[in-house]
């Protein structure tokens, strides 16, 4: 289910044992000299870094590893689509989703939502992206540096003094530097801003990655130019729920939020990892967190969020995978093929879920999309697209984990309620808008009392 979230997993078994002259080979004391130099100078460079960030986690430091794995990798987000017979990615992009709209147009009740399309580079997506990672990530990383440093004994606790600090300074580091590492992977995976079913670029903005299309491609004998316009769809597909159902983006980020509040950690192990750990050794404290033996419990309150993130996150992907079919329809005689390799690649779970799954410590795999995709689809056939699409206009008229055990039921009550006759889904989401913009800004107590 759950995988351990970044800073519990266990150390890279391939690399053990580099430098390491106990694995064979001896150091000459000229070669030993260099590594304490260069180790030396990691350290000052680490140190240097953890003044700039304050926090459970240092994004700065996350943010510079990010950018140079993928620097050192060569990705350099450039793209050669061949949209519109030109070199020039982000026409290429404005086009497909150009077009893509048109034909989302008939297929929903839910206007554009999306101001700007826009092509991004890996780096690009690192750099916007990633005040949506800090709320995603803090909850966690708060969580387990909390967790171990308050099981520290007492004594251990007054020896290090001023060190504590530190000590604070030198997780948040280490957190980060695994958090670089990971987004320079899904940097480097992701296709489009809301692949994994998150609202992660800034809201409004519609963003696809064109290097990473391009090797997405590889293989799958079609034409780039149509693989770019379904997944325009589909972005412009996702932007058209996280823009209009007021509540879906904040429901999304909370409930993730809620799964990450609910780590607990074995006390029993921290006590006994407690006496390994120096604080005036900063190495210590990250082979401690990175040790494996920290893995943190799943709570029930976590199952419940999980499930209950599942549940929406198979209803997303299933509205938009219903809806995207329903706009491409006949239009691109490759969309059968694309919907379903996206279907197994979000399902299966490919390195990028994997990866989100060491970040925050579950799986973004919305096992039940083919399910939502029948309630959709059935709900879509039998009562017209107003209807279907009204029931996003409040959280409470959403179908349930049941619902998708029977679609034919949920169906039936949706055509007898007589609550939906006459809604006005644009109405309601306007409604929902303004009580979730209450909520955010309460009236100040000093207002005078209206009559």
């Amino acid at each position: 289910m759950s995988k351990p979230p970044f800073g519990f997993g266990p150390s890279d078994p391939d690399k053990r044992g580099e430098n390491d002259p106990s694995e064979g080979g001896q150091q000459s004391g000229a070669e030993a000299f260099n590594q304490l130099g260069q180790m030396l100078s990691q350290l000052g460079q680490m140190l240097s870094q953890a003044g700039t960030s304050s926090g459970p986690v240092n994004y700065d430091l996350a943010k510079q590893i990010a950018l140079q794995n993928l620097g050192s990798a060569g990705n350099t987000g450039e793209s050669k689509l061949g949209f519109s017979g030109g070199d020039d990615s982000n026409a290429a992009v404005r086009d497909a989703a150009h077009l893509a709209e048109m034909w989302l147009d008939p297929a929903t009740f839910l206007p554009a939502g999306a101001t700007s399309t826009v092509a991004w580079s890996p780096r690009t997506w690192v750099e916007k992206t990633l005040p949506t990672w800090q709320r995603l990530c803090d909850p966690v990383a708060q969580q387990i540096s909390g967790a171990w440093m308050q099981a520290l004994p007492e004594e251990a606790k007054q020896a290090a003094g001023p060190l504590m600090q530190m000590m604070g300074q030198m997780g948040g580091m280490a957190f980060g530097s695994q958090l670089g590492s990971a987004l320079a992977q899904l940097a480097s995976e992701m296709l489009t801003s809301s692949e994994i079913g998150l609202p992660l670029a800034p809201a409004g903005t519609s963003a696809l990655l064109p290097a990473n299309i391009e090797k997405f491609a590889e293989g799958l004998e079609l034409p780039n130019s149509e693989i770019l316009v379904f997944l325009a769809a589909r972005e412009a597909a996702h932007q058209r729920l996280f823009t209009h159902v007021p509540w879906l983006r904040q429901r999304l980020l909370a409930t993730v939020e809620e799964f990450a509040h609910g780590i607990s950690v074995d006390t029993s192990a921290l006590e006994s990892l407690a006496g390994q750990i120096d604080p005036a050794n900063p190495a210590s404290i990250e082979e401690a967190m990175s040790s494996g033996l920290l893995e943190p419990q799943t709570t029930e309150e976590q199952k419940g969020a999980l499930n209950r993130l599942e549940t929406l996150l198979a209803l997303v992907e299933g509205w938009v995978d219903v809806v995207v079919a329903e706009a491409v329809g006949d239009r691109l005689p490759g969309a059968d093929a694309l919907r379903e390799t996206l279907r197994r690649r979000r399902a299966t779970g490919g390195p990028a879920e994997q990866t989100f799954a060491t970040l925050v410590g579950l799986e973004l795999r919305p096992r039940r999309m083919r399910a939502a995709s029948t309630l959709w689809n059935m709900v879509g056939e039998q009562h017209g697209i107003e209807k279907r699409d009204a029931l996003w206009s409040h959280p409470d008229l959403m179908p349930t984990a049941e619902d998708l055990d029977e679609p034919l039921d949920f169906s039936a009550r949706v055509g007898e309620s007589g609550s939906l006759d006459d809604l006005d889904p644009i109405a309601e989401l306007e409604r929902t808008e303004r009580e979730e913009r209450e909520k955010s800004n309460p009236p100040s107590t000093d207002d005078p009392p209206t009559d």
